[in-house]
């Protein structure tokens, strides 16, 4: 976990002198690109490297004619370009879908790329295996960012898109990371001032979190309830399974939101400072007047201005935003404690697309889990059946209502789509067996 960590942090806020080296030589390795064939379901298989990415196609026999594309996740930032295959590949094969996937031709966080390249991807398996009957944009965490802006970007190549633990509020997640840190180090009384010194984790850290609790996570003091509270509210709302994630990904997880805020703020593409909480209003609860303590802690906390470079829309120039200009049906799904991409990217991108008119176009679900992009097959598979159904039989599915307080404060939010069958990690790892949410009723 720590060497995770470590790289993401390398990958989130890359330090400004990189702009000024030479440009990373990426490579694929060929030999790690052929991937078998499922036993019992027969399918044409490709792969290769196309404009600098490696990529991996199937085609099942009996091809229905559709195309599904996958956009894959954060690979950190090491020179060698890896591509995976669809999570659903089995499914998919079994019931007549075509799909490819890509590398990149980059690693780091640039959905730009990696929107480019699998946009890429998909004409070329049209100059391969005929143009399909329709073609599907699915992708998870930062391939859920790349899944956004391939939607928006050429909504006339796509017929649906289906974003798993997306990314789809861009800059706002790594305003996030920021709030986490800046508030810790207000709250905490410790108040390093960001961009923080090399031994933050180290030295810093350690005194900020001795300073909110006995024993942070599990045992907070006053300080440190306040700082849950601002966590929690700042991250997607009061909402069922945050105490699960809060315990795990401050405490299974180690320090890995406080390494999330060791940079300078910059992002790789993108010139200048991103991030930013000059607008922000910290609170501790949900009630909009603030209290003294709310009051104090918003005079105090450390402002950070992005600078006008540092989070410009430039389309795919840059670190791409999503602006919520849907053409085609998209339906989502997060799981509700997930605090490396909270809960609140949904929130953000429905508010986009609400403003943009779009509505119509967006449909949101939650589930009860506290992992990054932790889904049980069930669960995807029944997003991608709905997806299909809402595309071709003009079917809408349900959703979640996320920007109702109210709602997603209700015990059993996320209830609806979460699959209550299959284990979940605190089923299969004793260790974790504290972190089990409360129960859903029995339908």
């Amino acid at each position: 976990m720590k060497r995770l960590w470590l790289a993401l942090v390398a990958l989130l806020f890359a330090a400004s002198g990189a702009f000024a080296a030479p440009p990373p030589q990426y490579f694929v390795d060929p030999a790690k690109l052929p991937f078998a064939e499922i036993p019992g379901l027969p399918a044409q298989r490709e792969w290769g490297i196309h404009n600098g990415a490696g990529y991996r196609i199937e085609v099942p026999v009996n091809w229905n004619g559709s195309l599904v594309m996958w956009a894959h996740g954060y690979r950190g930032t090491g020179l060698e370009l890896t591509v995976d295959n669809h999570p659903l590949r089995a499914f998919l094969i079994a019931n007549g879908y075509a799909w490819a996937a890509s590398s990149y031709s980059k690693n780091a966080y640039d959905p730009a790329q990696g929107a480019k390249d699998t946009h890429a991807l998909a004409a070329f398996f049209n100059g391969r295996f005929g143009k399909p009957k329709r073609t599907y944009i699915t992708g998870a965490s930062m391939g859920g960012h790349v899944t956004g802006i391939v939607a928006e970007q050429w909504p006339g190549s796509y017929d649906g898109a289906m974003p798993i633990c997306g990314v789809l509020g861009d800059y706002e997640l790594f305003d996030f990371f920021l709030d986490f840190n800046v508030g810790a180090q207000a709250i905490s009384g410790v108040g390093k001032q960001y961009p923080f010194a090399p031994d933050y984790l180290t030295a810093t850290v350690p005194a900020t979190k001795a300073a909110l609790g006995p024993a942070f996570p599990y045992v907070l003091n006053a300080s440190g309830q306040n700082f849950k509270s601002l966590v929690q509210l700042r991250s997607g709302g009061v909402r069922p399974v945050f105490d699960q994630g809060w315990l795990y990904w401050n405490g299974v997880a180690g320090d890995f939101l406080f390494g999330l805020g060791v940079g300078d703020g910059t992002l790789p593409r993108q010139p200048g400072v991103a991030v930013q909480n000059s607008d922000v209003v910290y609170q501790f609860d949900t009630d909009a007047a603030l209290t003294p303590a709310e009051a104090d802690l918003n005079a105090i906390i450390q402002r950070v201005t992005a600078d006008p470079q540092g989070r410009r829309n430039n389309g795919i120039a840059n670190v791409a935003p999503t602006t919520g200009a849907l053409k085609i049906p998209m339906l989502s799904l997060h799981t509700l404690g997930d605090l490396f991409v909270p809960f609140l990217m949904e929130q953000v991108y429905a508010e986009r697309v609400a403003e943009y008119g779009a509505s119509n176009l967006l449909v949101q679900r939650a589930t009860r889990d506290f992992g990054h992009c932790s889904f049980t097959a069930p669960e995807l598979v029944r997003t991608f059946v709905d997806l299909v159904a809402w595309v071709e039989a003009s079917v809408k599915p349900a959703g979640d209502n996320v920007l109702d307080p109210a709602a997603v404060a209700d015990p059993n939010f996320g209830c609806t789509f979460t699959d209550k069958v299959s284990p979940r990690i605190w089923d299969t790892v004793p260790a974790l067996a504290f972190l089990k949410p409360p129960a859903c009723p029995v339908p």
